[in-house]
């Protein structure tokens, strides 16, 4: 069985892009997770060590998205998946959504970003 845990519209300011404006003034990021786990014994025992903190997922994300500056959107959302299945091993897999509103693009439009799914792979068979 796997559930979701979802954290919405987090807003990070950073520098990340490829314009040399990016990476000296930056800009908002918006970020939407979507984290896979099993929350079964959570929502059996109502405890906090038997599920994952969104408090310390929202720590994880931001500093692994903003304590650095990438060129690539794909490089940062990647920084930050890689930091989730890192620090929470209850976690199978996770969606990170970045969206950049306020991308240098010479047109209108609504919304740019990138999403990356990554999985926890699972040990090696010995």
């Amino acid at each position: 069985m796997t559930d979701t845990i979802f954290i919405q519209g987090l807003l990070i300011h950073a520098r990340h892009g490829v314009m040399d404006h990016e990476a000296e003034v930056g800009q908002r990021f918006v970020i939407d997770l979507e984290l896979s786990t099993d929350l079964s014994e959570s929502s059996r025992t109502d405890k906090l060590s038997h599920t994952v903190s969104y408090a310390e997922v929202v720590n994880a994300a931001t500093a692994a998205f903003a304590d650095q500056n990438y060129r690539l959107l794909e490089r940062a959302a990647g920084a930050v998946a890689d930091a989730i299945l890192s620090a929470f091993p209850r976690v199978g897999s996770v969606k990170v959504t970045v969206h950049k509103p306020h991308a240098p693009i010479a047109a209108i439009f609504h919304d740019v970003g990138v999403i990356l799914t990554r999985s926890r792979r699972p040990p090696a068979a010995g």
